[in-house]
């Protein structure tokens, strides 16, 4: 092969069309050896304009002629090899010129011989080759040029990256100068044969590019193949190739091989045919060449490789008997698989057949039963025959006939069959009738079986199947039949009551279908029934009775042995439990009203409540109805359960039940002990026997009386119980009452007096008067010291020349001796007895003493002497209720251990001169003076003595001022007189009572804020307590417990409650089971709020756990009555709650008129008789002093007036006072009171009719007037 030119003149073309090594003349110049090939390292300098540099001369006109048939006798990717002919013998050296136009690249190379190799070159690129003669003598020819294209570079890693059954994947990379490839496709033949008809050329594939081509459409068209173009391509990651009707099938446009990085400028230079509609098994060689833009080919790569042939696998028997079966299987070619068509040989034993589907499934028929075949499914497409694929396998064998039962027992059943073809026989038993599924299997070479461990009375099926050779199974049959029935077992009562009975059995199988015949005896006769369940429920049975229940299964009318139990039906529980208790013992009895109650037992368990585990359990005889249990704890918490007991220990369902206390003990003794100085007395006994849940201690002097509760004690270890009892008065008897408390019982009280000790005696506010004054004595008189820290057993006069200070104990051991010394300028002049003197210990009595000092007396240790004249004396005294005397100075007080106490000194009094020593005119002048000091000092001693009666206001301990009714009226004409100045004062006697009792709760940082006032604090002794739920402090509100005259808790007393005490309102509503509320004021009065409004008006509101919802309202000119359900949200539980709501009373005043709040008050009092007695009325207004201690008085008056015909304001204001401050506020209302009282009694002596009835009564106002529909209720009620 060599290079064709297509034109000498102008440029030429080259296509190569072969390969070989150019014959290159050994010797072509002059130059000999030293100008051959490498000559072409020469290279002249280049110009700028692409000329020959200075050593380029312009050839003369006398240059050798040009050369001519200048070829390209050897090209390569890189280098081409250059020959040529000349026939000018003057031409000796050859200038060659290599210039690559699209490089606007120039190469200049002298040679000396007629060829010339030019290396360095680009592959697949265009070059122009200039050939010009020279002389040697730089005279050139004429150029001649030829033009040659290098070889592209040979693509590399040629590969098969894909082979299926028709088609393959070809891959490689393309070097630099590569414009195409052209690929050269050979069939070698298949497997079996090896004959070449079939090649075909495949041009126009371009670098990067995939192809999708269906070479025998190629071959068919006979053409080469032009370039595919931009059509044909494929996409790289898609390995699915489809066939088409054109040689290419385009999958999308343009996929370039290679990274899809945005960022990479270089394309990918690979190249991927995919070869479609191969033949199956047949082998191929491809041959690739690389081709230039001109079509010049590179050197060729060859590979070979084989399409897969096409085979048949997975072949499978998806339906098969006796007769026929049905092949399914897969091939190889899945894309093609309905262009195959399959040929199936069936051989058996004895005979075969063929048979041809176009399928992958045929149905083969006609086959014998338990024989063997051998079948053969070969694939063809076309011609082409495939590997086949083989299958082996016996037919089954034909079912059974004549299946049958042939023997029935209650565990057994007999089977038996006929069959000719068969080996051996499945038996697959199933129990139809079970309560779950139950099945197995039996295997026999027998035409008969035994099928035994059957359940009685059960549903059996039978299902036979044949086998054959090789273990095939042909069809199955099936027959039913049930076991015989037996008798029921275990029979045993599940539940038994008073009038039911369940019983529950057995049965030897499943026994779902069985049924149940019953026969139910008694002494009172027999009854029948039937189930067909093993478990029956029997009613309207008889409490206490013994019966006998036979039991007879039947299934398919087929019954079974019968089969009995006795049992007897449960007593009725016990009725009217009563319980008597003493201490340690209880006495119970009962009743039950069962016809065979005569037979019945009794257990009874007697249990102490917290402690089950020493329980004590007592059985009576029969028809015993009564047990007493001793050896109890006193005041102690039981439960006694009374089961009825029949026949074999037969109880009753629940017991009777009945929870009881034993009696408390009561405390045997009790020692009383003096608080030395205090008004208290400690008390002090042993625990009693038992438990208690602590002590009732009552203590009382005259009207007043106090109930405390104190906590438990234990009598274990011999512990003693101390408590002190304070805020009593000093040196006053008291009624001293325990009683132990337990489980809301109380022991026989344990009673006995005792009397508080003393103490210094109050100091009076006054001080003595001295008068009669002389050179040398005066008269001292004073009042009584008050008693109420004691009897005062003495008085002593103390004189002292020095200042008005405070006398101590200390001086009394001074005497006038010690005076007369220097000693001290105080001493005691004399000592008074009281008893000498008969002083009443009354309180209330005021006695006057007059003491001559200086009358030179001695009393005891002390003398009375002379007094000095001129001297300026002041006088004190002091008070005794417990005097004691040294044992060393017999006479001489002992201060540190007396019980005393010092009035102040008076002021200061100068004694005249001796009147021996003074004239007459003096002793006129003196005279004057003494009178009018005598009349100053008698002044002044009625403006003490008033002073003193008001100072022993606050130790007064009047308590009550009883006056008959008769005598009332009388008795408030005296008292009203000059402007009431007779209650004025009765009302100021009662300023101080109950002041000093302690309000400590009240006190307390936490509880300030719950107070409206600071001045009106509830005392502790009788506040109102609420439960504790997270804080010790939740149990405080402002309210007291008032006595009434019934109760000592009749009422309770409160302040308008706040904001922030509102759900305590209503906690204490709930938790003292009010059913009455008194409010006596106004919300808001005189643009200040008085009260919260603490009840809601339209809708229900929870106030913590408490529901208040309003019923009704009712509203009156004078009073407005509301009506509320009160509810717990945590128990349900709720009761009616009723306000009265008195609007017309002024704060800090009283009511228009008497008969409104009398009126007011039986209102109250009606609506009351509807509540429970122990339900205390609730009463408040603003502070809850004024007037709510006005309504609480007036309605003890009214009991009082009716009950005692007697009246006694101050006493019952006294009482209200020492529970609650301030009752009874001003002293308008207390004459209000007692304006109160004598309209009653003027009423009930005019002979008319009550006074809460003059006009129309209240309750007929209020049960006239409807409500008032100031929101949302139906008839009343809250819609």
């Amino acid at each position: 092969s060599g290079v064709t030119q297509i034109s000498s003149e102008a440029a030429s073309f080259y296509k190569l069309n072969g390969t070989g090594t150019p014959q290159v003349p050994t010797n072509t110049s002059e130059g000999g050896e030293d100008s051959g090939a490498n000559d072409s390292l020469r290279t002249p300098e280049q110009g700028s304009n692409g000329t020959d540099g200075a050593s380029q001369k312009t050839p003369s006109a006398t240059g050798p002629s040009p050369v001519f048939d200048i070829k390209a006798v050897s090209i390569s990717p890189t280098n081409v090899i250059l020959t040529w002919k000349s026939n000018d013998s003057a031409a000796s050296e050859y200038k060659c010129v290599v210039k690559n136009e699209m490089e606007n690249e120039t190469t200049v190379t002298v040679v000396y011989r007629p060829w010339c190799n030019i290396t360095g070159l680009r592959p697949g690129t265009s070059y122009v080759f200039s050939i010009t003669p020279g002389t040697g003598n730089e005279t050139w020819g004429d150029p001649r040029v030829i033009n040659v294209v290098t070889e592209p570079i040979p693509v590399s890693g040629l590969r098969v990256a894909l082979t299926g059954v028709r088609q393959a994947t070809l891959s490689w990379s393309n070097g630099d100068g590569t414009a195409s490839c052209r690929v050269l496709l050979e069939g070698i033949g298949s497997h079996e044969e090896s004959t070449q008809d079939f090649a075909v050329n495949i041009s126009g594939l371009k670098p990067g590019v995939q192809y999708s081509i269906n070479p025998y459409l190629l071959q068919s068209n006979r053409t080469e193949g032009d370039p595919l173009g931009t059509e044909g391509v494929l996409d790289a990651s898609n390995t699915e190739r489809s066939r088409a009707g054109s040689p290419t099938t385009p999958v999308h446009n343009e996929s370039l091989l290679g990274p899809a990085d945005s960022s990479s400028s270089q394309q990918s230079r690979d190249t991927e045919v995919l070869l479609v509609e191969l033949k199956p098994g047949t082998r191929y060689n491809a041959t690739v060449y690389s081709q230039a833009v001109n079509g010049t080919e590179g050197q060729p790569q060859t590979i070979e490789f084989r399409t897969n042939a096409i085979q048949v696998f997975d072949v499978t028997v998806v339906n098969i008997s006796a007769t026929s079966l049905t092949l399914t299987w897969k091939i190889s070619d899945n894309e093609s698989s309905s262009n195959y068509t399959y040929k199936i040989h069936v051989a058996g034993e004895t005979d075969s057949f063929n048979l041809t589907v176009s399928e992958a499934r045929a149905v083969i028929s006609g086959l014998r039963s338990s024989t063997f075949y051998r079948i053969t499914v070969c694939p063809f497409l076309g011609d082409t025959e495939g590997t086949p694929a083989f299958l082996q396998v016996y037919t089954p064998p034909g079912p059974v006939s004549d299946f049958r039962v042939t023997v029935v027992s209650t565990t057994e059943i007999g089977l038996a069959w006929s069959s000719h073809d068969a080996e051996s026989f499945q038996i697959h038993i199933m129990c139809i009738s079970c309560v779950r599924e139950v099945a197995w299997g039996e295997i026999t070479t027998n035409q008969s079986i035994i099928i035994g461990n059957l359940f009685p009375g059960t549903k059996y099926c039978f299902e036979i199947v044949p086998e054959g050779p090789n273990g095939t199974e042909g069809a199955s049959r099936t027959v039913c039949n049930r076991t015989a029935p037996s008798a029921v077992f275990d029979i045993h009562v599940a539940y038994v009551t008073t009038t039911e009975m369940r019983l529950e059995w057995k049965s030897p199988g499943n026994a779902s279908e069985y049924v149940y015949h019953l026969v139910i005896e008694s002494k009172h006769g027999s009854n029948h029934t039937n189930t067909s369940d093993n478990v029956v429920t029997l009613q309207g049975l008889i409490p206490g009775t013994l019966y006998n229940i036979t039991i007879s299964p039947e299934v398919d009318h087929v019954p079974g042995d019968p089969s009995s139990t006795t049992q007897y039906t449960r007593p009725s529980n016990v009725s009217n439990i009563d319980v008597s208790t003493s201490t340690t013992a209880a006495t119970l009895s009962w009743q039950n009203f069962d016809d065979a109650s005569p037979t019945y037992s009794y257990c009874l368990l007697i249990e102490k409540v917290g402690n089950s585990s020493n329980a004590t359990q007592v059985v009576t005889g029969i028809g015993i109805t009564n047990a007493t249990v001793t050896e109890l704890i006193p005041g102690s918490s039981y439960t006694v359960e009374i089961f009825t007991q029949v026949g074999d220990r037969i109880k009753s369902l629940e017991p009777g039940w009945k929870s009881f206390c034993t009696d408390p003990a009561s405390v045997a003794s009790f020692d009383c002990e003096v608080v030395p100085k205090e008004p208290a007395l400690v008390l002090k006994w042993a625990c009693p026997p038992g438990a208690n849940a602590g002590f009732e201690l009552e203590v009382s002097s005259g009207a007043w009386d106090n109930a405390t509760r104190l906590e438990s004690c234990s009598s274990e270890n011999g512990t003693e119980y101390r408590t002190e009892v304070t805020y009593l008065n000093f040196s006053t008897s008291y009624n001293i009452s325990i009683t132990t408390v337990s489980c809301g019982k109380m022991a026989a009280p344990t009673q006995s007096t005792c009397t508080t000790g003393i103490t210094d005696p109050p100091p009076p506010d006054g001080s003595p008067n001295i008068t009669s004054v002389s050179h040398n004595s005066v008269k001292v008189k004073f009042s009584g010291f008050e008693a109420s820290h004691g009897p005062i057993k003495a008085y002593a006069v103390i004189l002292t020349t020095g200042e008005a200070g405070h006398p101590s104990a200390d001086v009394l051991k001074y005497t006038y001796e010690d005076f007369k010394k220097g000693a001290s300028d105080t001493y005691v002049t004399y000592l008074i007895r009281t008893e000498e003197k008969g002083h009443s210990q009354s309180l209330s009595e005021v006695l006057k003493y007059e003491i001559d000092v200086g009358n030179e007396s001695t009393t005891l240790g002390y003398y009375n002497g002379k007094l000095e004249p001129l001297g300026s004396y002041r006088a004190c005294v002091a008070g005794f209720t417990n005097i004691t005397f040294h044992p060393q100075n017999h006479g001489l007080i002992d201060g540190a251990e007396s019980y005393v106490s010092f009035s102040r000194y008076s002021d200061a009094v100068s004694l005249p001169q001796d009147p021996g020593v003074i004239c007459g005119a003096v002793f006129g002048c003196i005279f004057g003076a003494l009178v009018i000091v005598t009349v100053g000092g008698f002044i002044f001693w009625r403006k003490k003595r008033k002073d003193a009666k008001n100072n022993e206001v606050s130790f007064s301990q009047i308590k009550s001022k009883l006056i008959r009714v008769e005598n009332f009226e009388a008795y408030f004409k005296k008292q009203q007189a000059d402007s009431n100045c007779g209650f004025a004062e009765e009302y100021e006697d009662l300023k101080l009572v109950g002041i000093s009792q302690p309000k400590y709760a009240a006190e307390l940082a936490e509880n300030r804020g719950k107070n409206r006032y600071n001045n009106v604090l509830p005392y502790d002794i009788s506040r109102v307590k609420l439960s504790v739920q997270t804080h010790s402090t939740d149990d405080y509100i402002n309210a007291n417990y008032m006595p009434g005259y019934h109760s000592k808790k009749d009422f309770i007393a409160t302040q308008g409650p706040l904001p922030n005490t509102l759900k305590d309102f209503w906690r204490m509503v709930w938790e003292k089971n009010v059913y009455a509320i008194i409010m006596l004021t106004k919300c808001v009065e005189q643009g200040r709020t008085k009260c919260e409004e603490y009840w809601p008006s339209k809708q229900a509101q929870d106030y913590g756990d408490i529901t208040v919802a309003m019923t009704s309202e009712i509203v009156l000119p004078e009073w407005t009555i509301r009506d509320f359900t009160v509810k717990n949200i945590q128990t349900s539980e709720s009761h009616p709650l009723r306000q009265f709501h008195f609007t017309s009373w002024p704060d800090h005043g009283v009511p228009d008129t008497t008969d409104l709040l009398i009126n007011f008050r039986y209102l109250v009092r009606d609506y009351m008789k509807q509540s429970p007695p122990e339900s205390p009325i609730l009463v408040h207004c603003s502070a809850g002093v004024g007037r709510t201690g006005t309504f609480i008085a007036i309605d003890r008056l009214i009991y009082q007036i009716e009950n005692e015909n007697t009246v006694d304001v101050y006493g019952i204001v006294y009482d209200l006072r020492m529970h609650r401050p301030l009752m009874v506020q001003t002293e308008d209302q207390y004459v209000f009171l007692n304006q109160c009282v004598l309209d009653i009694v003027r009423s009930q002596k005019d002979s008319k009719v009550d006074l809460i009835y003059q006009n129309t009564t209240a309750m007929t106002i209020y049960e006239n007037l409807a409500p008032v529909t100031t929101f949302g209720k139906t008839n009343g009620y809250i819609a």
